[in-house]
């Protein structure tokens, strides 16, 4: 997959074995000099705590505190519709459609054939010599349930008709459980369109038998990272450490609640099932306080809001204040699990194929056998790539 990650990316900081320079998405990591007053005080208390001083994160070998990798330049993220999508616009062969809702994929027998699409209250449907299903690891295995593809009993008693028994679909959902230590910053707050991180520690848990499973980052409260359990004002400073476990244990599941296509489906994430989970979680929020204690937060930090003292004060009332305030690291993934055919959870081979059923690929993160190590967002786009030429391929 490496040739895919470097024909995806054009970094702007490294380059050798592990980087693509020609890519059409741009990468760079904010420089020191451009560091916010809180991304320093972490660097400093990270290397002061005995981790690595790591520049590039995106090295396989990489573990310490690093300066993030993002794809955003000038303040604008460039997503995957300025990258890929609007270079393209113009092609004969491609035509786009916006705000049209997929109401299920058509079948006969076994062969996806086309789908059934609705806009501006009119349906119709269109036919395909090759289905792809590009949804997300929400979209993606709710649009099969709705066709009737997935757990037989499930579809049934939602009134679903069963095309294909396949009961991985919605199944092992996986995620970065998160949790965030909060704190009432000194000074004003932040320009809504500053940086929300530019550093993060990944490191192995003391313990753990996994490497690199939790990243730690200090984020400003004016992103998506914004603890939802916890009432803030907007008039006032806050700064969390958000805690993300990589490579959790627990899985969770979604499933239709109706065979109406608007209707979301239910999703249950099923964090901290896992004991394991839970003690990596605490022992995360242990090191995110002993890291505020370094002098070079003084300037920077006025009072923790949480967790509490009542709530730190044994292992027994953290785990309980973490099932209160866990929450996601929006990279769900893992609902159409990639596998052999022998695996009971599997839903797609090593092409993207759906078992059992022809002329149908899922690409999207959906696919992947568990949450990577890492943020989603450059391994979804190498899935695209590598997709993509599978189906040239076989053409």
């Amino acid at each position: 997959m490496l040739p895919y990650f470097r024909k995806m990316e054009n970094d702007a900081d490294f380059g050798g074995e592990f980087h693509g320079k020609d890519g059409p998405v741009p990468v760079r990591r904010y420089t020191r000099e451009e560091w916010m007053p809180h991304a320093v005080a972490f660097h400093r208390a990270c290397v002061d705590a005995d981790f690595r001083d790591d520049p590039d994160q995106n090295h396989p070998e990489s573990t310490g505190v690093s300066p993030r990798a993002r794809n955003t330049i000038d303040g604008v993220r460039i997503s995957m519709a300025l990258a890929y999508l609007d270079p393209a616009r113009h092609r004969m062969n491609l035509t786009i459609k916006g705000n049209v809702m997929v109401r299920r994929l058509l079948f006969q027998g076994k062969r996806a054939v086309g789908v059934e699409v609705e806009s501006d209250g009119e349906r119709f449907t269109l036919e395909g010599k090759q289905i792809v299903l590009s949804g997300g690891a929400i979209g993606s295995p709710h649009v099969l349930l709705l066709s009737g593809v997935g757990p037989a009993a499930p579809l049934q008693s939602v009134g679903v008709p069963v095309v294909h028994d396949l009961p991985g679909v919605g199944q092992n959902l996986r995620d970065h459980p998160a949790a965030s230590v909060l704190y009432r910053a000194k000074g004003d707050k932040p320009d809504v369109q500053a940086p929300s991180i530019q550093v993060g520690l990944r490191y192995t848990v003391e313990g753990s038998y996994l490497q690199n499973d939790m990243q730690l980052s200090p984020t400003l409260m004016t992103s998506e990272h914004r603890p939802l359990h916890v009432t803030i004002s907007d008039d006032d400073n806050y700064l969390g450490l958000s805690c993300s476990l990589q490579l959790a244990l627990s899985a969770g599941e979604l499933r239709l609640t109706s065979a109406d296509p608007s209707v979301q489906p239910f999703l249950d994430y099923r964090h901290l099932t896992d004991p394991f989970d839970t003690e990596r979680m605490r022992k995360a929020v242990r090191l995110a306080l002993r890291l505020t204690e370094h002098p070079v937060w003084q300037d920077i930090l006025r009072e923790r809001v949480a967790p509490t003292d009542m709530d730190l004060a044994s292992d027994a009332t953290l785990d309980a204040w973490l099932m209160r305030n866990i929450g996601t690291s929006h990279h769900i993934s893992g609902t159409c699990k990639m596998g052999p055919a022998t695996d009971p959870l599997a839903v797609v081979d090593q092409h993207g194929r759906v078992h059992g059923l022809e002329n149908l690929r899922v690409a999207d993160a959906s696919i992947m056998p568990d949450c990577i190590r890492a943020n989603t967002n450059a391994t979804t786009i190498m899935i695209g790539e590598r997709m993509a030429d599978f189906v040239k391929a076989e053409r």
